[in-house]
């Protein structure tokens, strides 16, 4: 993408250029920028998909959040409000989307084709 001020490049979806400051009005190719929305993962999740979702959100791997998570149950000070945020949030954050093209077992889970 180009600034229309000092008509530099700069990276995709920028709102403010990096060299002049000035602010980019127009998206590249009349293209929505896609929201990010906290949900529970329906791929990857072990008991409710919370851990899975906050991995999904933050990008980073599902196996940190919830090692972070077993951690703050393991000290004593924190473990109430860990176990009670993990439930409300299982409450709260709604179910993400079935990935297209899966089918979903029963579970409401999507399963792979096993092969005959």
């Amino acid at each position: 993408m180009t600034c229309g001020n000092c008509h530099r490049d700069i990276a995709e979806y920028s709102n403010f250029c990096y060299f002049c400051g000035a602010r980019q009005h127009t998206v590249p190719d009349g293209l929505p920028r896609a929201s990010k929305r906290l949900t529970r993962s329906i791929v990857d999740c072990k008991i409710a998909g919370v851990c899975g979702g906050i991995a999904e959100y933050l990008e980073i791997d599902s196996t940190v959040v919830r090692l972070i998570w077993v951690l703050l149950v393991l000290m004593p000070v924190p473990v109430v409000p860990a176990l009670l945020g993990y439930f409300v949030a299982w409450l709260v954050l709604p179910k993400a989307p079935s990935p297209v093209g899966q089918p979903m077992s029963a579970g409401g889970a999507p399963h792979s084709a096993q092969p005959a």
